[in-house]
């Protein structure tokens, strides 16, 4: 996490102190449009890692339950020495281990949003572990969520990892800027272990002890894929904003922060 080291309040306004991470946001690197900024197969692996811990220590290891409900690569940010820290908490909820989260308004970025968010609006942290299935996905294969084919429909990277991994051509998924320069059962792992954690019902995701588990090779990941229940991802998004109040639901842009205004922050 991004280390907080102290704030101000002054004239209305407060101000907070934060590390300096110099190598700024992750997804500078893996979406770099002039293609200046590159991460190898390593530094990849090691960001996700990173990331896996932060999102251990709020959902099981701090003396509250954290929900980050925006979990993002611009929301990733780098160090002088490339680690990847949590940063951005302003839709973060906290409540006590053993009782129910509060939240029933859908806040996140179009793309993480888990299915069953877009249905109730009720984020916990197998919603956030969906998400970080997504951000996986965006690491390894340098896609966005989201993109819009040559013929102006939306690509969900969710589904095109599930298409390959279907015709077993999973591998392919990864980025092609590596150049083939990975590890291949590293990335056969990290992509299954990606759709795992997106996959469409929470009870079929694993927890994120689990997934540190599974990426630092602790246990090994099920034999047994439960693809066969993998439906469009965008299902209980795409009801929430058919039937919910539009008029409060603001996108920012087509990656947007989404937030209902009616619950504030």
């Amino acid at each position: 996490l991004v280390q907080l080291l102290g704030y101000c309040r002054r004239s209305g306004e407060l101000l907070l102190v934060y590390d300096y991470m110099s190598n700024g946001s992750l997804d500078r690197y893996l979406h770099d449009e002039e293609g200046q900024c590159s991460l190898d197969w390593v530094k990849r692996i090691h960001i996700i890692k990173g990331v896996a811990s932060g999102l251990l220590y709020l959902h099981e290891e701090w003396e509250k339950v954290v929900i980050h409900r925006d979990i993002k690569a611009s929301n990733v940010l780098l160090d002088s020495e490339m680690n990847g820290r949590f940063g951005d908490f302003g839709l973060a909820r906290l409540y006590d281990h053993g009782s129910d989260p509060k939240t029933t308004h859908v806040v996140g970025t179009i793309g993480y949003i888990a299915p069953e968010l877009g249905r109730s609006g009720k984020a916990t942290p197998l919603t956030d572990i969906f998400a970080f299935g997504i951000f996986i996905l965006e690491v390894i294969c340098g896609q966005r969520p989201i993109k819009q084919s040559r013929e102006g429909h939306q690509i969900l990277l969710v589904d095109w990892v599930i298409h390959h991994w279907k015709n077993g051509t999973l591998i392919e998924t990864v980025d092609k800027r590596l150049e083939g320069n990975h590890d291949t059962d590293e990335a056969i792992l990290v992509l299954k272990l990606g759709l795992l954690c997106a996959h469409p019902f929470s009870n079929a995701r694993p927890s994120m002890r689990q997934i540190v588990q599974y990426l630092d090779g602790d246990m090994a990941l099920p034999e047994q894929m439960p693809t066969d229940q993998i439906s469009n991802q965008t299902e209980g998004l795409d009801q929430y904003i058919q039937t919910g109040p539009q008029s409060t639901i603001p996108v920012n842009a087509s990656y947007g922060t989404m937030s209902n205004l009616s619950g504030g922050r």
